[in-house]
Formats: structure tokens, C-alpha cells, sequence
């Protein structure tokens, strides 16, 4: 028996060095998440295939985005996990992710909605087939979905479409774990199409192919503002991944909080829960133990609250937390409840020997647990049940240190003869795990190669339509010369034409900037007559010592001549501010002849008088006639009618009208010079007018009449002005 222990002592000795680093394999992991995929959609309506714009997607309890002004979108999922797309406009949609094909949302337009809306999956084109077949075959053969991918190159018919295809070609090397070719694909889906989903995928191969740098550097030069609510979570869990990899855990911690605080804000519960667990982790590792309980608490609760799957992993991760801290009583525990529920979920899927959910790796850690405990007699019947699960299953790596733990059980329980079978059985396990992994190696070699050589099939592929397409160019080259005659005749005319356009438009412009000269000219003439006539007015109240009224006559004087002056540079100013400046000029006309005239002002309410243009001191010298020329030499008191009325919606008629002694008989009292003066003042009115509707299209009309038929004819003016 003492021959037999100290056999076995040798032994262990003897395997000591492979098992140190064959434990590694065994190692709980901050990566361990169930597989997500992205899938692409695009939401328009049913008949006319516009797209729609702002549409929102949401995962059940996860990832949410929206769509694009062309009505696309991508999102993270799951298999089984649903979709509610929802928008203002059409009732909200739910549709179950069964697998990675595109997802075509068709609306009814809203007039012919009845409560039902079509939507169904479709593949709109052989490209977009193509796609669809590659992604489904991502997960069963890397080959057969490159080929589809392949295919999907030599039919592409856009920039966009070719980016495409080499991020599906990307994500299926990503998956298989090639991630140097991943990062290649990725980089030239990039050149074609900028994509800020993109540009995340390739930060995670960089990051996957140990290429830390990279990976920062790719995260830190994405603009911030243009990534959604989710993709900024993705960006701050990437940094947080890069640090951890490189056990810079304090500035993990940090990324993986600021990712945390958007995901919470949003409502991203599935970010939120693996947030909390890879803090939990980096705490761990740095030693904080009681800070990474805390976490590792928070995502326990929240996991549960989401789908098995997820429970379980993060039961698992918070068992070999426990584990480390030799809390193995809580390990066991979350291990136990974990075996249930894995039981449940093998009976409708197959779980791979690579995952950290098989039943064997679990019984073989609940079974360590106990012999940490030193509780031998409860460790060997889970140690026993992972090598007979290990067995069945071709685990040959769990098999080999159940084995190994199970001979240390025996041993330390005193059953040397039984620790020396077993340990004779692990180092059997062992033999057979070398022979394994040398086929292992040797197959992921062969792997590697052919997939190496199917990317340098799609590289010549792609330099092949390069070619085409130059070859195609050199063609078109061919007609290039008449091409060039054609052209440089209809270049020619159309100069010509251009030339002509240009002579017309010159002269046009010159022609403007003539009337403008004239119409500057004629109310510069205007202006000293208006005010030589008011000066006449002041004198003459001087000259009867008559101060107080020429004062009071120069005070509103000076108030009329700002007014002029203010609109003497425009060609047309608001009709109130032409109202307001005849109220005051009429006000003071009568202020000399309160003997000779009364007068009225008379606006239409209905008239908008903000909406109307009119050129400035235009009435003004109809007025000055009616005063100077009619009502002046009137024997009775003579009546001065000043009415502005609406003739149509775009039309208003402004009426001058007095009874004074007529045009006839004032032309009769005027000396020669006095005539003179008349004339050119009416003369320049009817310039103006004329140059006003030659530059603004009949904007004016001006008609002079008598305004009765007695022996006081008087003089009726009609001034009719049209909105623009």
C-alpha cells in the first residue's frame, strides 16, 4: 500500500507541468456571452416602395435602433428574439428573428388601411438572395456561405452593394474565429461604404486578433454624434474590452460604467445586464472583490429577468467568482440550479462541447467545489457523472481532469488503490488529448488555408471586374472623338445663345439703371418746389407779424419736410406712411386758407393698408393743384375730398377731389410763368408714373377729370394702385 502512495506521488509530479497549463482550458471567461448576429431590414410602403423614414425597432428587453431616409436598418439580435417596429403612422408590428435573412416590412398607404398591415420576409433581388443564403449558412459551413458570397460579388450593381458583401464575408470569418481575414474584409468594406456599424465590427477583430492598438484607435476616431443610443453602448463595451485584454482593468471599469450609464438611460436592458457583469469581472481581477459582488449581484437579478440562456451564463459566471473566493457552498448552488435548467434546454437544442454550459464541465466544477470543501464522499458521484457525460459527449478535455480530479479525490480520501486506477485512466485521457490536439491543430491549419484561399479567390474575382470594367472604359473610348465634335458644336451654339442672353440681360440692366437715374432726377425737382411753395407760406405769416403761426407752421413743417426726406431715395413706400404724410401736408395748406376750404381724409377700413405700395409724393402735387389753383380763388367756402377705396382684392382707388373754380378758369387767371411752372410739375408726375409702370408692370394709373357739371367744375383726380 505505502509502494502503491508513493507511486501515485511521482505520478502527479510527473504530469504536474502539463496540467498547470492544460488547466487553463477550463478558465471562466469575461467573453462568455450567447451568440448574437446582426440582421438588416427596410420598412416602405406597399405600393409605391417609398421607403420610410424614422421608423423604430426595438428587441424585446435589448438593442434598439431606427431606420434611415432610405428605410433600412440593422440590429443586433438573437434567435427568438422579437422585433416590435413600431412608427406614428402605422400600427406597431411584431415579427420573432428565426434566423439571419433581411426583413422587408411592407405598409399599406394610410388611406386604404383597415387595421391590418401586410409585412413578410422577402429577397427583393439575387443579391440580396445571396446574402441571405450566405448569412444563413454562416454557422454551418464557413465554405458554402462564402461561395454564395462569392456569387453575390459578380452580381453586385453598386458601391453600396459590393460593402455589403464584403461585411458578410467579414462577419462569417469572424465567426469561425479567422479573425485576421475578418479584419481584411472589413477594412475594404470600408473603402467602398463609411459605416459607423462597420468601423465597430472592426475595432472587435482588431481586438479579437490581438491587434490592441488598432482596435483603440478605430474606436477613438469615431465621431460620437453620429452613432446611435446603442452603438455608443457598443463603442464604450469595445474600449472597456480592449483595456481588460490588456489588464489595464481601472480605465475598463471606467469605459464599461460610461457605456452602463447610456444603456440605463435608454433602457438597453440587455447592455445593461452584460455591463453590470463585465464590471463585476474587471473588479474582480483587479482585486476589488467586494465591489465586483455588488455588480455581479446586479446582473444575476437582471439575467434572470431576461431568457434562460442568459440566466444561465450569468449564474455561471457568478459561480466561478464564488469559486475564487472559496464561497464554494453559493458556487455549488448556482451550479446546481444551472444543471436543471441546461437539462431543460437540451431537449430542443444541441449545446457544443466548446460552450461553458455542458453538463460535463458543470458536474466536474460542482465536483472540484466539494473536494475544496474536503467533502470527498459528495465530490465523486459528480466527478464520476463528467467523465461518463465527457465520454459520451467525445470531451476529451473534460474527461482528462475529471479523471485527474478524480484520482486526487481518492487519494486524499486515503483509497490509494482507487487513485492509482483513476489516475492510470487520466493518464490514458492525456495520451489520447495530445493525439486530439496534434488532429486539432492540424485541421484548424487546413482550415485556415482553404478559407486563406477562398478570400484570394474573391480578391481575383474582384480584380477581375476591375479589369472588365476598365476593359468596358477602353471601349467607350473608341467613340469618344465624335462624341467630343458633337459636343463642342452644341458647346458652341450654346454660347451663342448664352452671348445673346448675356448682350439682352445688359442691356435690360441699363435700361433699369436709367430709370432709376431719371426717377432720382425728377424727385429731386419736385422736392425744392414743394418746398419753395411751404417757405412762401412761412414768409408770409411773418410778414403780417404773425409769429405764433409761423412757429406753429414751421414746427409741423419741419415734421412734413423728415417725412419727405426719409422716402426720397425709394421708389415705393407703404401706403400709411404716404396717408400720414398728405394728413399733415393737407393740415398745414389749410392752416393758411382756413377761409377758403374745409377738407376730408376718408380710408376704407376693409383695406390692408400695410399691403400696399405707393410712390412717394405722388399725391402731394394733386393736392398742391387743388389748394393753390381751385379752392384758392373760390369766392365761397370751397370743400377739399381726399377718399381711399377698395376697387377690387389687388386694387385700390385713391380720389383728389375739390369744387373749386375748374381747370378751365384757373388756366385763365395764371400769368405765363405760372403756367409754366404747372406744366412741368404735372409733366414730371406723368414721367414718373410712366417709368414706375414701365420698371413694375402697370403698378399706377392716374386719371384727371372735372368733378361737376355747375359753374364751379372743380378737379377730380383718380389714382388707382395695384398690389405686387
Amino acid at each position: 500500500m505505502k509502494n502503491s502512495a508513493v507511486y501515485i506521488i511521482l505520478c502527479f509530479l510527473f504530469f504536474a507541468f502539463f496540467e498547470i497549463h492544460a488547466q487553463n482550458d477550463l478558465e471562466p471567461s469575461i467573453k462568455n456571452e450567447a451568440p448574437t448576429f446582426n440582421v438588416k431590414g427596410f420598412v416602405r410602403e406597399s405600393d409605391t416602395y417609398e421607403p420610410i423614414e424614422d421608423v423604430n425597432i426595438e428587441v424585446n428587453g435589448g438593442a434598439y435602433t431606427s431606420s434611415n431616409s432610405a428605410g433600412e436598418f440593422r440590429i443586433e439580435v438573437r434567435k427568438g428574439d422579437e422585433l416590435r417596429i413600431s412608427h406614428k403612422d402605422f400600427e406597431t408590428i411584431y415579427h420573432t428573428i428565426r434566423d439571419g435573412q433581411r426583413i422587408t416590412v411592407d405598409v399599406q398607404p394610410r388611406s386604404e388601411r383597415s387595421g391590418v398591415y401586410a409585412y413578410k420576409n422577402k429577397r427583393n433581388d439575387s443579391f440580396n438572395s445571396l446574402m441571405d443564403s450566405a448569412t444563413v449558412y454562416k454557422k454551418i459551413s464557413a465554405e458554402k456561405s462564402i461561395l454564395f458570397i462569392t456569387e453575390g460579388i459578380s452580381k453586385s450593381t453598386s458601391v453600396k452593394q459590393n460593402a455589403e458583401a464584403y461585411e458578410v464575408l467579414a462577419d462569417v470569418f469572424m465567426y469561425w474565429k479567422q479573425y485576421d481575414l475578418a479584419v481584411t474584409n472589413y477594412r475594404i468594406s470600408l473603402n467602398s461604404v463609411k459605416s459607423n456599424d462597420v468601423n465597430l465590427k472592426l475595432g472587435e477583430a482588431y481586438k479579437k486578433n490581438k491587434n490592441y492598438q488598432e482596435s483603440l484607435s478605430i474606436y477613438n476616431e469615431l465621431d460620437k454624434k453620429e452613432l446611435s443610443n446603442y452603438q455608443l453602448v457598443e463603442l464604450h463595451e469595445g474600449i472597456g474590452d480592449v483595456h481588460y485584454e490588456t489588464k489595464a482593468f481601472d480605465k475598463s471599469i471606467v469605459a464599461y460604467k460610461e457605456g452602463l450609464e447610456i444603456a440605463k438611460k435608454h433602457l438597453i436592458s440587455l447592455k445593461v445586464t452584460n455591463l453590470n457583469s463585465k464590471i463585476a469581472g474587471a473588479y474582480h481581477k483587479s482585486g476589488e472583490v467586494n465591489e465586483a459582488e455588488v455588480y455581479y449581484d446586479n446582473s444575476l437579478n437582471l439575467a434572470s429577468k431576461q431568457n434562460r440562456m442568459r440566466s444561465i451564463e450569468e449564474k455561471l459566471k457568478v459561480a466561478d467568482f464564488n469559486n475564487s473566493n472559496q464561497n464554494f457552498d453559493k458556487e455549488i448552488k448556482l451550479r446546481k440550479e444551472s444543471i436543471e435548467d441546461i437539462e431543460d434546454i437540451e431537449t430542443d437544442s444541441i449545446i457544443d462541447n466548446e460552450s461553458a454550459l455542458t453538463l460535463q464541465k458543470q458536474n466536474y466544477k460542482i465536483g472540484n467545489a466539494y473536494y475544496q470543501k474536503k467533502e470527498y464522499d459528495e465530490a465523486i458521484p459528480f466527478l464520476q457523472k463528467s467523465i461518463k457525460e465527457a465520454d459520451e459527449r467525445e470531451d476529451l478535455l473534460v474527461e482528462r481532469h475529471a479523471r485527474r480530479k478524480l484520482s486526487e479525490v481518492f487519494r486524499d480520501a486515503g483509497d490509494f488503490e482507487k487513485a492509482l486506477e483513476a489516475y492510470e485512466d487520466y493518464t490514458k485521457s492525456v495520451e489520447e488529448s495530445y493525439i486530439r490536439k496534434e488532429q486539432e491543430i492540424h485541421q484548424a491549419t487546413q482550415f485556415h488555408k482553404r478559407l486563406s484561399e477562398k478570400q484570394n479567390q474573391v480578391t481575383y474575382l474582384e480584380m477581375a471586374r476591375r479589369l472588365d470594367r476598365g476593359q468596358y472604359e477602353i471601349s467607350l473610348e473608341k467613340g469618344k472623338t465624335q462624341r467630343i465634335i458633337i459636343y463642342s458644336l452644341i458647346g458652341g451654339l450654346f454660347l451663342l445663345l448664352m452671348t445673346a442672353y448675356l448682350m439682352f440681360k445688359s442691356i435690360k440692366q441699363q435700361k433699369l439703371a436709367n430709370n432709376l437715374l431719371a426717377l432720382r432726377s425728377l424727385r429731386s425737382q419736385m422736392n425744392p418746389h414743394f418746398i419753395f411753395n411751404a417757405l412762401n407760406s412761412v414768409n408770409s405769416f411773418i410778414a403780417t407779424n404773425d409769429e405764433r403761426t409761423a412757429n406753429k407752421y414751421l414746427s409741423d413743417f419741419s415734421k412734413l419736410m423728415r417725412s419727405v426726406l426719409e422716402n426720397s431715395e425709394e421708389d415705393f413706400i407703404p401706403l400709411q406712411k404716404e396717408i400720414d404724410l398728405l394728413e399733415l401736408y393737407t393740415k398745414l395748406e389749410h392752416f393758411r386758407f382756413k377761409d377758403k376750404f374745409d377738407y376730408t381724409i376718408t380710408v376704407d377700413e376693409s383695406i390692408d393698408v400695410e399691403a400696399f405700395q405707393i410712390p412717394p409724393m405722388l399725391l402731394q402735387p394733386y393736392i398742391e393743384n387743388a389748394v393753390w389753383h381751385g379752392l384758392r380763388y373760390k369766392e365761397s367756402k370751397g370743400v377739399l375730398d381726399i377718399s381711399i377705396a377698395k376697387k377690387s382684392k389687388d386694387e385700390i382707388e385713391i380720389v383728389v377731389a375739390d369744387n373749386g373754380i375748374g381747370r378751365e378758369k384757373s388756366k385763365a387767371l395764371k400769368t405765363q410763368n405760372q403756367q409754366k411752372q404747372n406744366s412741368k410739375g404735372m409733366g414730371n408726375i406723368k414721367k414718373r408714373v410712366s417709368i414706375l409702370n414701365e420698371m413694375y408692370k402697370d403698378k399706377v394709373d392716374v386719371c384727371m377729370g372735372d368733378y361737376q357739371e355747375e359753374e364751379d367744375t372743380g378737379t377730380k383726380v383718380v389714382v388707382t394702385i395695384r398690389k405686387d
